[in-house]
């Protein structure tokens, strides 16, 4: 046993499903359960773009509230801090004592580089990371990370048929804290934001419910590339992100759906992209760094550039394609668009506007309220065609895409993607005006 544990929360806001925080709970006599929140996060970055937009953090604040008073009806409270977690959990070793160090495995490569800049300073300290966040752990992986199948379908032939283990109780005890743990505040999101996307583990659970008790499943698969409409997709997305919902407990929720209802193509297409998620998140593990390189896993780095004006006309939605302004408009107003849109307005960022996928990457990455830094960015590369995509460049033909998903411009007039404001060049190579 250890004398005082330190659990670190991440992308994992839940009490259900949480093997790591399982095993805390089963080897600490007391318990220190910690968030912390980055102050880099809220500040324009190497892209122009933030890595925390107010959707997605009023999304996380909510899901951290709810957390918390989960926590104070087991007489336990969550440690909140607006600090490195680096800083932060170095000072809470001196502090408290800590004699273990606890968290569910991270996709991201920052995330993962400060796990090791604690384990460089305090070598004698054992850190145990566990797989919380994936539908597989990496033990029952048939393969070694390092020959981790270089597309995703040699990916889904290899694992589809692999058997889940099984779900993790709430824990019905939890260690209790060290005395004199002190929070801080953390930033405020605008009272005006709303969002059909409530944070917390509690409003993941209502919302799987509501979608597996429906027909909604059964029929997933001929209105999952609809560009808008709520119940086309299973929105399961935000929730996953902020680990609100484990990926297993979906997968738990679809076999009850077909053991009642029956098998078809719509209930194993969900199956289908929870594995795109798998893939890109042991994608990520396997590339690390790689994840975030202009040429990406390829080692060719595609003829783009940036060029301001046509970034911010993007960002806007004030582009010459109508229905790439409408996904962007829809984007920067509620935090969400559907996969079909994100893809459209990929292909243009990359191929039409021929702009630096990464800075589009990371206006995702602000915008978003569901992202997620393996898929973001794996699906930009893929896009991008320096990713997992064995042919390549992914371009689509916005005309014809418009006539098959928005036959009829509702969608355009919808989020205002007709009113083009701005011709998409003012100036030239040379900065020479653009008559």
């Amino acid at each position: 046993m250890h004398r005082v544990g330190l659990f670190w929360f991440q992308q994992d806001l839940r009490l259900s499903d949480q093997p790591a925080l399982a095993q805390a709970c089963a080897e600490c006599e007391q318990l220190i359960l910690l968030y912390c929140a980055e102050p880099g996060w809220f500040s324009p970055g190497r892209y122009h773009s933030k890595r925390m937009g107010m959707q997605r953090w009023r999304f996380i604040a909510d899901s951290l509230s709810e957390l918390a008073q989960q926590l104070s009806a087991l007489q336990q409270q969550l440690l909140l801090r607006f600090q490195s977690p680096v800083e932060t959990i170095s000072q809470l070793i001196s502090q408290y004592r800590v004699d273990a160090i606890y968290q569910s495995r991270q996709p991201g490569y920052y995330e993962s580089r400060q796990w090791q800049q604690l384990q460089q300073r305090f070598p004698y300290l054992p850190f145990y990371t566990i797989d919380s966040n994936t539908l597989f752990d990496a033990s029952q992986l048939p393969f070694a990370l390092e020959a981790l199948p270089a597309s995703f379908s040699q990916f889904r032939k290899k694992v589809e048929t692999m058997p889940l283990l099984p779900l993790h109780p709430t824990p019905a005890r939890i260690p209790t804290a060290p005395k004199g743990l002190k929070s801080q505040q953390l930033p405020a999101y605008p009272s005006w934001l709303r969002s059909v996307f409530q944070g917390g583990e509690y409003s993941g659970q209502q919302h799987l419910a509501r979608y597996f008790g429906s027909d909604l499943a059964g029929n997933y698969k001929a209105v999952r590339n609809a560009l808008d409409g709520f119940d086309n997709s299973t929105k399961f997305s935000p929730w996953l992100a902020a680990g609100c919902l484990s990926p297993r407990q979906i997968i738990a929720a679809l076999h009850d759906y077909e053991a009642r209802h029956g098998r078809n193509d719509s209930t194993y297409w969900i199956y289908f992209e929870l594995l795109w998620r798998e893939y890109f998140h042991w994608y990520s593990h396997r590339h690390g760094k790689a994840l975030f390189l202009r040429q990406g896993i390829k080692q060719t780095a595609p003829l783009t550039s940036f060029y301001p004006q046509r970034f911010s006309a993007w960002c806007e939605g004030n582009t010459p394609y109508p229905l790439v302004n409408a996904c962007m408009r829809q984007l920067k107003q509620t935090g969400y668009l559907s996969n079909r849109g994100r893809q459209l307005v990929a292909s243009c960022f990359v191929h039409e506007l021929q702009l630096d996928w990464r800075y589009g990457a990371a206006w995702f990455e602000q915008q978003l309220i569901d992202y997620d830094v393996a898929i973001n960015w794996g699906n930009w590369q893929y896009l991008a065609g320096v990713g997992a995509d064995p042919r390549g460049h992914r371009h689509f033909n916005l005309d014809k895409q418009q006539q098959q998903f928005d036959p009829d411009g509702d969608y355009i007039r919808r989020w205002q993607g007709s009113q083009q404001a701005t011709p998409l060049d003012v100036v030239d190579a040379a900065d020479w005006p653009v008559s």
